[in-house]
């Protein structure tokens, strides 16, 4: 799945959301694919938008 704000861009996050894992990818390096169980994913996205990576 890629964010609609990125349609048209060539760097994005790709995220692929399965039963026992969630894998997600920057489109410009599509081989690295990092694979996290759904408890970090939940986790990541609530720190993302807590502001936890903010400069």
């Amino acid at each position: 799945m890629r964010p609609s704000a990125c349609a048209n861009a060539s760097n994005c996050p790709e995220v692929s959301i399965n039963p026992d894992a969630v894998y997600v990818r920057s489109s410009l390096l599509p081989d690295a694919i990092a694979q996290l169980t759904p408890t970090e994913w939940r986790d990541l996205v609530s720190a993302i938008r807590a502001g936890e990576f903010d400069a």
